[in-house]
Order: structure tokens, then C-alpha cells, then sequence
């Protein structure tokens, strides 16, 4: 469950009362684990898709919740009595960004003139190495009208703020507008990790761990890459060489064309992996432990020409994980994290999540084609160190999934597996129960699930369709009686 998909009044789902009431549901429910969808800081132009973020660092300021603002002397009551009708059940981004941008404006002079907290500096000073890149290159783009950085002056394209403010003193780099729009883009990053650790640290009050999600690249237009160009394989101007991707697969006859610089793992090498494991470190701190997007590619890539329009005719690319990973574990003993290894999984991505004793995926909806003896995805293949799914993000909902794609064979083999047929409204909880009978040490299901949704409340659908990323649970939906009926299963099962 998304956090931008909870109930609010404010467009889109943030990190206010609706976030706690979902944790009281939780803790009714029975539940020990909260998964999101990466926090970071995504933006109208990557459609706002959590997976191509201005920052692997950052988090999402549309996240930041204006009630809570207000509780924190932030903001008056006024400001945000009066926000416009958004819909109930569907994310409103543009139209969320622009009415908090106003209500970030205030809140940031008032917080500038007396309301600070005293431990802001002290945020500041934790997280420089990320947060002084982060507000320079945030800045600098609202500066030249949203322009990607390569498209900048090459003075700031190519030195980042401060060396350009040494080279130029009479540059606008210096005016106090712009100096202003970097506190404020430190300041609210003040603010997202405040109100976030506070609502984790009421969802661990309740016996619930979060569970977070690193995409493994990140966006061209980002801070990460303009500040550490040399991690990533650019041309001179700083357009991406290669871009991220995966061959055709389940989802897609031409691939997934994904559009990411990737890395340059030599020079990565050099580094002692120093941005990777900063980025791991970070992560661990902010969540109980993470799944990790794609770990496929930590050991061999696809990579494409930046020029083309598919990723049909790219390259596997190796990756020197033995070194990494050891670094990795050297300096984070103990990383609690587990691998997404769906789609083309080779004999060497099995060693690497066998010898770290990772817990990897299974997922439901794989299940009921294919080879019943071979396909992980079965439930009588499922091993205990490994975590089993419904359906994820990218899947279609249960029911969706049952009603639109599950014909002929398929359908059979599902019912056979189940020993009896089974309806539209009952397969959602159907497959709950085979999940939670599962020998998989932990079974996730998506809220859609739970609730019973059709299709219109996928999340995501790869490969570029959409739209995406605009599911949201209408209010009221977590009721005591829906809490019960899970709670009930999860004891049936022994995961209470």
C-alpha cells in the first residue's frame, strides 16, 4: 500500500491521520508489515512514477502532510481550510503540487521567522553529503524554467552551484532568490524525514515493520547524476551513452525501454562503491528493511543505445558483483534487505541471493502456467526464506487479473490447483489464502486485494501503459469487520 494512495483531502495521500489510521488497521488486522513503494522525490515529467526520482536520497515533499504542518505551528488553520474538491479515489499530482507549493511557501516563512525546530541544523549537517547537491540541483532547475541539467550553461551543467558562484560573483546564480530557493528545498526535506520517521516510529509502536523499496537506477534528470557524473556512462554533453532496460518478457514483446542512465560499474569499482553503499546505509536507516528493485541487474545488466526506441536489441553488460557485494556486507554485516528476482533469472543471480541468504520473491499470479514441477512461483516450490505475493505493483489486481487474463488453460489449472472453482468477488481472498498458507517466511498482499478491486485499481502497468500510479483507497474502507476477516485468516495460518 502506497502511501500516496491512502485517503486525504489534499489530492493525493501523505503522511497525515489517514497514515496513522491505516496503522491502527494494521495492528487490528493482525498485521506485522507495512511495504511502500519508494518515498523519493518524483516529478510530472517521469510522470510520477516512484522509479525515476530527482533524487535516490530525497524524499517526495508532495508527501508532506499540510494537517500536519499545522499541529507543528507550521501553518494556520486558515490556510488549509480551504482546499479544493480533489477526487476521493484517484491521485491528483499536478493539481496536489500546485495547491501545496502555496501552502510550502507559507509554512517555509513562517518557519524562517521564528517557528523552526532546533534540530534542523542538525539535519543539515547529518546529511549534507546528499542534501546540499539535492537543494543546488533542485534549485538551478525551477532557475532555467525545468530545463534538464545537461541543457543548462555549461558553468552550472558542468561545476554544480558553489564553484559557479566562485567563478562568476556577478552571476543570478547569486541573487537572494535563488539562495532562498535552496533553504527551501532543505527545509522541506526537514520536514518530509521528520514526519516520516514519526509515523514510523508509531507503526513500530504497533508491531508493524516498513518495508521499503530502492529502485536500482535512477533518473537522468536527477541530482545523482549531475553531482556524480563520472558514476554514469554519459556522453561529453552529458546525455546518457546507454539507458536502462530489460528484454522482451512477460510484460512486453519489445522489452522494457526504462530510459535510465546506467552505471559505469569500473568506475563505480574505483570508488569502493562508495554511492552504492552510502545509498544502502541511508536506506536501512528510514526502513525495518528493503526490497531491492531489479537485483538482477547487480549482476549483469541490459543496457541500450541511448538512441533507440526499444529495448529489443540492447546487451547484457557484466556487473563485478562479487567485489560489490563483499563491500557491500563488509561494511553492512548485517543488511536486511531481499531481492526482486522475477523475469530472466540466470544460474548466477540464483548464487549470489543463495550465498548472501536472501530472501527472494514469489508471486501468485506467475503461478498457474508453465511447468508445475519447475515454476517457483507454485506454491508447493516455495521455499521458507522467501517472500510470497498475490500480485505486486506491477500485476494487475487479483480479481482483475482472474476476470481479464485468465482464460482457457490457465483458469483450468488454477481451479484445479484450488480443488474447487471459485467466483470473481471470492478469488481475491482465495489467493490470500494460498499466501498465507504458503511456507514462505513472509506473505504480502496488495491493499487492492484485500479490498477485492477490478482492474481500474492496478497500480502500474509496465513497458510505458498507463496511466499509472493513481490508485487511491477511498475513505472509510478499513472498517473494523474487514480488519476481523483478516485477522482471522492470519491466525488460521499462524502468522499472527
Amino acid at each position: 500500500m502506497h502511501v500516496t494512495s491512502l485517503p486525504s483531502g489534499y489530492g493525493i495521500g501523505d503522511f497525515g491521520p489517514a497514515a496513522y489510521k491505516f496503522a491502527d488497521f494494521l495492528k487490528a488486522a493482525g498485521q506485522n508489515y507495512w511495504q511502500l513503494l519508494p518515498l523519493n522525490h518524483t516529478t510530472a515529467g517521469a510522470g510520477y512514477s516512484p522509479y525515476k526520482c530527482l533524487s535516490a536520497f530525497a524524499g517526495n515533499p508532495l508527501l508532506i502532510s499540510p494537517d500536519l504542518l499545522y499541529q507543528d505551528g507550521l501553518l494556520r488553520r486558515a490556510q488549509i481550510a480551504d482546499a479544493p474538491a480533489f477526487a476521493v479515489d484517484t491521485a491528483d499530482y499536478r493539481a496536489a503540487a500546485s495547491y501545496k507549493a502555496r501552502l510550502f511557501d507559507a509554512a517555509f516563512e513562517r518557519f524562517k521567522h521564528g517557528a523552526g525546530s532546533a534540530d534542523y541544523e542538525s539535519f543539515v549537517q547529518e546529511h549534507q553529503d546528499w542534501l546540499e547537491p539535492y537543494a543546488d540541483f533542485v534549485a538551478l532547475r525551477r532557475h532555467f524554467k525545468m530545463r534538464e541539467w545537461c541543457a543548462w550553461p555549461v558553468t552550472f551543467r558542468d561545476f554544480g552551484l558553489e564553484k559557479a558562484r566562485a567563478a562568476n560573483p556577478k552571476s543570478a546564480v547569486n541573487n537572494p532568490q535563488l539562495r532562498d530557493s535552496v533553504a527551501r528545498e532543505k527545509f522541506l526535506q526537514y520536514v518530509f524525514y521528520r514526519q516520516y520517521l514519526r509515523l514510523k516510529q508509531y507503526c513500530n509502536e504497533c508491531g508493524i515493520q516498513v518495508a521499503g523499496d530502492i529502485p536500482i537506477y535512477v533518473a537522468h534528470d536527477s541530482a545523482d547524476v549531475w553531482s556524480h557524473p563520472d558514476l554514469f556512462k554519459l556522453t561529453r554533453s552529458g546525455k546518457p551513452h546507454f539507458v536502462s532496460g530489460v528484454p522482451p518478457d512477460y510484460f512486453s514483446k519489445t522489452g522494457q525501454l526504462w530510459g535510465n542512465p546506467v552505471y559505469d560499474w569500473q568506475r563505480l569499482e574505483e570508488t569502493n562503491f562508495d554511492w552504492w553503499v552510502r545509498r544502502m546505509k541511508h536506506n536501512l536507516l528510514l526502513f525495518d528493511f528493503v526490497r531491492v528493485d531489479h537485483f538482477r541487474g547487480f549482476i549483469a545488466y541490459w543496457e541500450v543505445p541511448g538512441s533507440h526506441k526499444t529495448a529489443m536489441h540492447g546487451r547484457w553488460a557484466p556487473v563485478p558483483h562479487a567485489k560489490f557485494f563483499r563491500e557491500l556486507f563488509r561494511q553492512i554485516p548485517f543488511a536486511a534487505m531481499f531481492a526482486e528476482d522475477l523475469g530472466s533469472i540466470t544460474a548466477d543471480v540464483r548464487e549470489v541471493v543463495a550465498r548472501y541468504e536472501l530472501p527472494r520473491m514469489s508471486v501468485l499470479q506467475f503461478a498457474f502456467n508453465g511447468d508445475p514441477v519447475r515454476n517457483p512461483h507454485m506454491p508447493h516450490n516455495h521455499v521458507e526464506n522467501s517472500i510470497v505475493y498475490t500480485g505486486t505493483h506491477d500485476n494487475n489486481t487479483t480479481r482483475g487479473w482472474f476476470e481479464n487474463e485468465m482464460t482457457g488453460q490457465r483458469r483450468k489449472n488454477l481451479f484445479e490447483y484450488l480443488g474447487c472453482k471459485v467466483s470473481a468477488g471470492e478469488i481475491s481472498w482465495e489467493l490470500t489464502r494460498v499466501a498465507m498458507r504458503s511456507v514462505a517466511r513472509i506473505a504480502i498482499i496488495p491493499m487492492q486485494d484485500v479490498l477485492g478491486l477490478r482492474s481500474r485499481a492496478r497500480m502500474n502497468t509496465p513497458a510505458g501503459k498507463g496511466p499509472n500510479w493513481l490508485w487511491r483507497m477511498r475513505p472509510g474502507r478499513t472498517d473494523t469487520r474487514l480488519a476481523r476477516r483478516l485477522r482471522d485468516l492470519t491466525a488460521t495460518y499462524g502468522r499472527l
